[in-house]
């Protein structure tokens, strides 16, 4: 099944949307996770800017 989502995302409209992987510190244990989402090329800094 990943092999067609990336067949997917590299043609058509599918070329427009990347995936960010932005890693967050948890307040209450002071460790860290991954947030990863496949976002807009428009609005990447914006999913890197929130908290």
């Amino acid at each position: 099944m990943a092999k067609k989502v990336v067949a997917t995302l590299k043609s058509g409209k599918g070329n427009n949307f990347t995936k960010v992987i932005k890693m967050v510190k948890s307040a209450k244990t002071g460790s860290y996770a991954f947030k990863e989402e496949i976002v807009h090329n428009d609005h990447i800094k914006d999913f890197l800017a929130s908290k």
